[in-house]
């Protein structure tokens, strides 16, 4: 394990250094989060039935996926797909390294710096801020309790290492295509549809939550939201965990058996 977790540390070191581009992401992200509280209270506002989650929750829900914006698979490496794209790759293989091994371990980095980067001042913004401005309605709340806040973060741990496998996934399926965007942009469609950063999974309709709470996606956002809200208990959250912990080996499992099969077949150009 020791070259992984070097590379994984090197590239984490790399990655935490882009404090400027953090500080405007920063900016950005608070924007839009008032704007989906915006259109969230005017939602709760017009509506006559009760609601499925409370607007406190669904604010906090908000600010939460705000924070971990950069968690969801938006894009990949770029210089593990600039290696697909070039066949450099094939020096990867020489090494005797574990390809998918050193894909994860560069995904795992990929997938933390920049999210410790914008989590913490944005959870100070949206919590100490706005209340300072006259925006308290509108501020992140403190977790349900003291057992549901370290429950979040161990599950926002398991959401980092949720995402690092899928994006080691999609980084497998550049192999299959002649274009490196392709995969990327609907796999994450897809998380930011059915991970609830769009719209909290709790408001959309009942005869979907078994479906949408069972995908990898749930597992970068909602669960971990519904554990800080309260909205599940402490043994639900230790469900949450179990989710979480069976998405990590699956999709690990299925990138390292869908790169072996790859790699029995592919073939590398140049000159």
């Amino acid at each position: 394990m020791t070259p992984y977790l070097r590379i994984a540390a090197t590239r984490f070191h790399a990655l935490i250094q882009y404090r400027g581009a953090a500080l405007g992401g920063l900016f950005t992200q608070t924007f839009f989060g008032l704007v989906r509280i915006m259109v969230l209270s005017a939602f709760y506002a017009a509506s006559a039935a009760p609601p499925a989650l409370p607007f406190g929750a669904a604010v906090a829900y908000v600010w939460l996926g705000q924070a971990v914006f950069l968690l969801f698979p938006w894009r990949l490496d770029p210089d593990a797909a600039e290696s697909i794209r070039t066949g450099n790759v094939a020096y990867e293989l020489c090494r005797p390294l574990d390809l998918h091994g050193v894909w994860l371990a560069r995904a795992l980095a990929l997938r933390t710096a920049p999210v410790l980067l914008r989590l913490v001042p944005m959870v100070l913004v949206a919590a100490i801020v706005l209340p300072l401005v006259g925006l308290g309605a509108w501020q992140l709340p403190p977790p349900a309790s003291a057992a549901a806040g370290a429950l979040w973060l161990v599950a926002f741990a398991g959401a980092i290492a949720v995402s690092s496998a899928l994006t080691a996934l999609v980084q497998v399926g550049l192999l299959w295509t002649a274009g490196g965007e392709g995969v990327p942009v609907i796999v994450g469609t897809l998380a930011v549809l059915l991970g609830g950063l769009v719209v909290p999974l709790p408001l959309l309709p009942d005869w979907a939550q078994p479906l949408l709470l069972a995908t990898p996606f749930a597992a970068l956002l909602d669960l971990p939201a519904r554990v800080y809200t309260g909205a599940l208990s402490t043994e639900q959250g230790v469900l949450v965990l179990a989710h979480q912990a069976f998405w990590i080996a699956a999709l690990i499992g299925l990138g390292r058996w869908w790169l072996a099969g790859r790699l029995r077949h592919i073939a590398v150009h140049g000159g």
